[in-house]
Order: C-alpha cells, then sequence, then structure tokens
C-alpha cells in the first residue's frame, strides 16, 4: 500500500545583503505541512561565501537572525512572542513579505509523505547543494 501523501508549503530563507539590489544567498528552508501540523526550518548560513558577497554585513547578527528561524518554528520560549502562535500562524508570519536583510522567497507547494525528509532534501537542493 502507498504512503499518504500530504501537502506542504515551504520557502527558502535567503539573507539579502543589499535589499535594493535584490541579491540573495540562500540560508535555509521553512516548511510547513498543515495536514500533519509539522512546521519546521533548517538553516545553514554559507559564512565564507556571504563575507565574499557582502565584506561590510554584520555576519555574526545575520546568523543569529537566520538560527531565529529554527527557533521560532520549534516555538521555543525564546524566540519571542511569534513562537507562541499556533504553527500555521508562525509559518504565515516567517513568510510574510518583507524589505529585511533575512526574508523568504515566495511560498511553493508540493506533495510529501514525510515531512522530515522533505525538509533534509529541499535543504540540500535550494541550500547546501549535493
Amino acid at each position: 500500500m502507498a504512503e499518504a501523501l500530504h501537502v506542504f508549503e515551504y520557502a527558502a530563507v535567503r539573507v539579502v545583503p543589499r535589499v535594493d539590489r535584490g541579491e540573495f544567498l540562500n540560508a535555509g528552508v521553512v516548511l510547513w505541512c498543515r495536514p500533519l501540523d509539522h512546521l519546521a526550518a533548517r538553516t545553514a548560513l554559507d559564512v565564507t561565501r556571504l563575507r565574499a558577497v557582502a565584506p561590510d554585513l554584520d555576519v555574526d547578527a545575520v546568523s543569529r537572525h537566520v538560527l531565529a528561524w529554527e527557533a521560532v518554528c520549534a516555538g521555543a520560549p525564546a524566540a519571542g512572542a511569534a513562537a507562541a502562535e499556533p504553527p500555521g500562524v508562525r509559518f504565515r508570519w516567517l513568510v510574510a513579505p518583507r524589505s529585511t536583510v533575512v526574508q523568504t522567497s515566495p511560498v511553493h507547494c508540493g506533495l510529501t509523505a514525510d515531512p522530515v525528509a522533505e525538509l533534509d532534501r529541499l535543504l540540500r537542493a535550494l541550500v547546501t547543494g549535493p
């Protein structure tokens, strides 16, 4: 018997060193699977690459902001008020359009039987490579 497939939504977490230029470096993925009530983010910021494209950027601050996405998704109390919201609300808050250094791509969707494995696959495909 085939595994049941579930709709999921995801967005790449991006670092945009200069918002006016629109150039970005993917630094993670946030994934929401409503049928399974699964919200998670995985990040892998390439600090060397970021320093090469944006030498004046406060990379330590950006690293903290990127890691905060994982904490918000996990509902960690230290992540602030947004982390206390229901998972679907957290996802919508995270992927809302913004003009900040850390933001997301447009939201995409797909089908998966395993959102954890899907998040790993997306991180490799969009951020870390094979």
